[in-house]
Formats: C-alpha cells, sequence, structure tokens
C-alpha cells in the first residue's frame, strides 16, 4: 500500500512512550481472538514465538475480545469461558505475566476510542483492498457487521496505542499492518506531528502455517467447518493427539530423501513441518532425519514428540481454569500496565486532533 498517503515527517517518539532500553530490541504487541479453543497452530505460529521474544522486547500480549464479535453472535457464557482460556494458553505455554503486559481487550478502553479517530483517518479505498474482508463475508458482503469491515481500523489502534515497533503476524496479517503504517504515516501528516511509530510486521519462520490434518492444502482452523480431527488442539489430552495423528491423511509413499521430494505432497509437507517446529528443527533437518519412514513410524514419533510438547502446557491451562481468580489477577495486572501506557498516547492523540480536554 505504499505510496498512498504523503510520506510522515521524521521524528522520535516522545520520551515516555519510547520502547524500554538497556537490551530490549523495541517493544512486541500482538493478540489472538478468544472464538474457541487454541490449536497447535496457534501455539507454533505465535505463541510460543511470543514466549521466545519476552527477554528480548518489551511485551504486550493481549485476548482481543473487542475482534471476537466482528464476524458473527457468540454466546456470552462462551465469549467470557474462551477469553480465561486464551489467558491461560498463553500463561501455560510460558509467557509470564509479572515480565510481559497479558490483558484483555476491552479492559482498556483507549483500543475502541482511538479506533474510532482512525475509522475517520482511513479511506475507503484502503478498506476496499482488504483481502481477508473479502475472505471472511464471502458473498454475503452486504450482511457483513459494520464492525467486520472497519476490523483493521481496530487492529491500528491496537497496534498504535502502545507505539509498537514489532508486529508478529502470519502472513495472513500483514496486510492489516501494512495499513496501520499508512494510517500512521496520514495521521502524523495530516496533523503535522510524529506522534505515531511505524511499526515492523514479524513473519515467524517455520510452523507459522499448520495446515488441516484432513487436508494439507487448507490452514489449520476451528473454524473452518471441517472435521474435528483435522485440528489438535492445545487441550486435547494424549489420547486425543495420538488418535487425530493417527488419522492424518497421508499418502502411500514413505517420507522422501529431500524437501524437494515433498512437492506435491501436502500432507507429508504438513506433518514434517509440524515435526520440524516442535523438534527445534529445519524442515530440511527434519526430512533428513525421518528419510524414507513409513508413515506408520513416523505418525508415533510425531505422536510421541506432540504429546511431550503439548501435554504439560495441557494440564497447567486445566489448572488455571480450574482457578478463574488466579487467570483474572494475572489480567488486571496486564490491563493495569497496558493502561499506564495507552492513556497518554491517546491523550496525545485527541489534544492532536483538537478535542477539548476533559475535565
Amino acid at each position: 500500500m505504499s505510496g498512498s498517503t504523503p510520506p510522515a515527517r521524521e521524528g522520535a517518539p516522545s520520551k515516555d512512550s519510547r520502547p524500554s532500553p538497556a537490551g530490549n530490541q523495541g517493544r512486541i504487541l500482538s493478540g489472538i481472538k478468544p472464538t474457541g479453543n487454541l490449536h497447535l497452530g496457534n501455539y507454533l505460529g505465535a505463541i510460543r514465538n511470543w514466549v521466545a521474544m519476552q527477554n528480548n522486547f518489551e511485551c504486550l500480549f493481549c485476548v482481543v475480545d473487542l475482534h471476537a464479535i466482528t464476524a458473527e453472535k457468540i454466546e456470552p457464557a462462551e465469549l467470557t469461558r474462551a477469553t480465561r482460556e486464551v489467558a491461560a494458553g498463553y500463561i501455560a505455554a510460558g509467557i509470564d505475566p509479572a515480565q510481559a503486559a497479558l490483558f484483555v481487550q476491552s479492559h482498556v478502553p483507549a483500543h475502541a476510542e482511538l479506533a474510532w479517530v482512525f475509522n475517520c483517518v482511513a479511506r475507503l479505498g484502503w478498506l476496499n483492498r482488504m483481502t481477508q474482508f473479502k475472505d471472511k463475508a464471502g458473498k454475503n458482503r452486504e450482511a457483513a457487521s459494520a464492525g467486520l469491515y472497519v476490523y483493521p481500523n481496530l487492529m491500528a489502534a491496537d497496534i498504535l496505542l502502545y507505539k509498537a515497533t514489532h508486529v508478529p503476524v502470519g502472513e495472513d496479517q500483514k496486510q492489516h499492518v501494512e495499513l496501520t503504517r499508512d494510517i500512521a504515516q496520514k495521521f502524523n501528516h495530516d496533523y503535522a506531528t510524529n506522534l505515531f511509530v511505524l511499526p515492523e510486521p514479524v513473519i515467524q519462520g517455520a510452523g507459522t502455517r499448520v495446515m488441516s490434518l484432513r487436508d494439507g492444502t487448507k490452514k489449520m482452523s476451528k473454524s473452518d467447518g471441517g472435521s474435528d480431527y483435522a485440528v489438535i488442539y492445545m487441550t486435547d489430552d494424549a489420547d486425543s493427539i495420538a488418535q487425530k495423528i493417527r488419522k492424518a491423511t497421508t499418502d502411500p509413499n514413505p517420507l522422501p530423501e529431500s524437501v524437494a521430494g515433498l512437492e506435491g505432497r501436502a500432507e507429508a509437507a504438513n506433518l514434517l513441518n509440524i515435526y520440524a517446529a516442535l523438534t527445534g528443527q529445519t524442515l530440511e533437518q527434519a526430512v533428513a532425519e525421518q528419510a524414507g519412514q513409513q508413515f506408520s513410524q513416523f505418525k508415533a514419533k510425531l505422536t510421541e514428540t506432540a504429546v511431550a510438547v503439548l501435554g504439560p502446557i495441557n494440564a497447567e491451562m486445566k489448572r488455571l481454569m480450574d482457578d478463574p481468580e488466579e487467570i483474572d489477577r494475572a489480567l488486571k495486572r496486564g490491563a493495569e500496565k497496558a493502561k499506564a501506557i495507552a492513556g497518554p498516547v491517546l491523550a496525545e492523540a485527541y489534544k492532536t486532533v483538537g478535542f477539548l480536554p476533559s475535565a
């Protein structure tokens, strides 16, 4: 989307909202929607990578419940449960609430308030180019919610509210970060300010795009309407994981000797990618290790590995979900951290726009 707005004026962000110095490489902001159970794709594609970033970045991780209601109505009790479960998944996977700010999006009203300003900054032409809206709305575009249409403006508010320098996203969300940069540039240019930092998307490495266990050409998703055997959930026990991997679609040939041999074998490529990500190997290393194996042998090894990694996470998630007050306390502390950063930025944005200060 380069060139859609005039360039922003150069300049450093204000001192009180700069990312922390002293060894930190910047500020990270990311989140997951509480629209169902967390699955292996969420873990390998996002959460595990966030855990690794905690020591190098100032991190804020939110449960984006405002985004969750843009597509369709969720039963209120289910949204409440799923919000806690996502937070439990973050903590169980290794995100430390004492180190990172872990919070619920709706607990920081500044997200919605800044999003309205950005609704008035973003152009319709920009939103019309957003491929995710086209995908989610499908042929029934006129029946889609206005919230789904302006979803990217809220995402921009999520990011810019904290002057995040880096945003870990999947390839399918990269376009939204590019739009965020456009919104930041236009706001900065229109109001002759350097208030908002232009964030950089961070596209993760191996394992970011985990595919369905039943169809290696489709992304693993809790909402694709496919078989439950297509998805490994972070709440699955060892027996469920083993059954799903055993039933995963394969082909009759043994595993190849090289990555080139995966051409045209989407299911084999997916299972080997998952194995590589779970074991911390490159795909090349995983292929070399498993070369010539029959799928029955490889699936046994993959099951053993998946259970070893996900088992402790599953147990800790269950413990946390049995103690919702512990989750809520962590989320409350995280919201306080987030508000301490977001409040001054929103106030500065309001002042820049010309809103009359409140009493």
